[in-house]
């Protein structure tokens, strides 16, 4: 299991990176983020996470970071594998509260097509992530934010 703490690093790195540094990150992950990145910076002051935090998606950039923290010897830090564990628990909390709201949340799609005829949500009307279709996208009616039912008859009197 240590020998995973420089791609669970990484991995952190890019989730904190892609959650934290948004323009719509919540506070709280926004802090987390920036501690983490203390954390690997201060104990490791040879690597750059920067590669990362500029394209968090890429596979070849976290694996690239795996490997400068194996080789700065953090394959067996437990204090740094704590601190990943834990910005990812933010991130995944701060995850389950927006997805509540949304009215549709698909990730890592692989179809021919897609088709959403109507959605309403409080929050998020449509979201994919790591999307992948062969045919036509089509979505429909999407209502977002606060949504008021109407009033009763009685009351339009």
């Amino acid at each position: 299991m240590l020998e995973a703490v420089p791609a669970i690093v990484a991995e952190a790195v890019a989730v904190g990176a892609a959650a934290g540094l948004s323009d719509t990150a919540e506070q709280a992950i926004a802090d987390a983020y920036q501690q983490f990145k203390a954390v690997v910076t201060g104990r490791y002051t040879g690597v750059d996470v920067a590669a990362v935090e500029q394209r968090p998606s890429s596979q070849h950039r976290r694996q690239e970071l795996a490997e400068d923290l194996t080789a700065a010897g953090a394959e067996r830090d437990t204090e740094l594998l704590a601190a990943a564990r834990a910005l990812l628990a933010v991130v995944r909390a701060h995850e389950a509260q927006a997805g509540a709201a949304a009215g549709v949340d698909l990730e890592r799609v692989e179809a021919t097509a897609l088709r959403i005829a109507e959605v309403s949500s409080t929050g998020t009307g449509v979201r994919v992530v790591d999307g992948s279709f062969a045919g036509d996208i089509e979505i429909g009616r999407v209502r977002t934010g606060r949504q008021d039912p109407p009033d009763p008859p009685s009351a339009r009197r």
